[in-house]
């Protein structure tokens, strides 16, 4: 990835700090990594294209199903579908996620993404983004709660949050703005400040109707500014 020419936004530090008083994800982070990276990978994987709560079921009746990876790639393409169905798009992440697993076993000898935690992170890009359907965002994501490794995921919150902060335009693609968090933000706030905007993405500012009146940063935020939230 290759740096910006965007100025890193004057309110952004401010704004940091207004979101961790609202919801405090940095001085008291969630624990959401999981013992094998493999697992972040393929929940990661399920996440596309759907909410949490379909991907929660789809990946539960995958463990359900097929306790241990090994059996999952044993299985055929067919039965991995019909567990991953409340996802959505199951014929393809099923085809992708058998594909996955089988680079990895290929790979490392094993049903296992814990020797990644050893590479360094241009190499950890690299291995992963040669996965099929595996992109920036999951990259990132299972990196940062995975891997123990800097970066900040950018999904439709997060997106969102920045377009209305001003800090990219409406046109800035969320590879471009993973790029911009990355320079902008220090890394001891990644991951803290990646959950804060989430939760307020989840219980502020919502896509159609943001509760701006109820918004600690409303007076740092032009959205809410031209909205008439302020007055």
């Amino acid at each position: 990835m290759t740096k910006s020419s965007l100025p890193r936004p004057v309110s952004i530090d401010k704004v940091f700090d207004g979101l961790e008083k609202m919801w405090g994800n940095e001085s008291a982070p969630p624990d959401l990594a999981h013992d094998e990276p493999l697992d972040g990978l393929l929940l990661t994987l399920l996440s596309q294209n759907t909410n949490d709560r379909n991907r929660d079921r789809a990946f539960a009746a995958l463990r359900a199903r097929f306790p241990e990876w090994e059996v999952a790639a044993a299985a055929s393409q067919e039965d991995i579908a019909e567990c991953i169905r409340p996802a959505g798009l199951s014929r393809t992440k099923s085809e992708r996620m058998l594909l996955i697993l089988e680079t990895i076993r290929k790979t490392f000898g094993a049903y296992s993404l814990k020797e990644l935690k050893l590479w360094d992170g241009s190499k950890v890009k690299e291995f992963l983004s040669s996965l099929p359907g595996i992109g920036a965002k999951t990259i990132a994501c299972v990196m940062l709660f995975d891997l123990g490794k800097p970066a900040f995921p950018v999904d439709t919150h997060i997106a969102r949050f920045c377009r209305r902060m001003e800090w990219v335009s409406e046109k800035t693609a969320p590879e471009e703005m993973q790029i911009l968090l990355e320079e902008w933000v220090p890394r001891e706030r990644f991951y803290g400040g990646h959950i804060n905007i989430i939760e307020h993405g989840r219980g502020i500012c919502g896509a159609r109707k943001p509760a701006c009146g109820k918004c600690l940063i409303a007076m740092l935020c032009p959205y809410s500014g031209k909205n008439g939230t302020l007055s």
